[in-house]
């Protein structure tokens, strides 16, 4: 089984670019996928998220996407902090 690889997102749109370059040359999907090593499946997913969109795009994007999960957590764990202040008011 071959070996999972995380690619950044700079990587992703560099390979993106190259599977356009080679399906404007006649080249099929599953060849081009072939030629740059991810699945189609794979190539397919990351059209959808970063079709369209330039290195620095990217960049911004996924940097929103991990402050958005940091302040998800903030809000979870002060949710839970006031339900605890509020079940140890509500008994005296």
């Amino acid at each position: 089984m071959a070996r999972r690889r995380r690619y950044s997102p700079e990587q992703i749109i560099t390979k993106l670019r190259e599977v356009e370059v080679l399906l404007s040359q006649g080249e099929m999907v599953a060849q081009a996928c072939k030629k740059i090593e991810v699945s189609e499946q794979t190539y397919y997913r990351w059209r959808r998220e970063y079709g369209g969109m330039d290195v620095t795009q990217a960049k911004q994007l996924k940097e929103l996407e991990k402050e958005n999960t940091r302040l998800k957590k903030l809000v979870a764990d002060l949710s839970l902090d006031n339900a605890i202040l509020k079940e140890v008011l509500s008994k005296k």
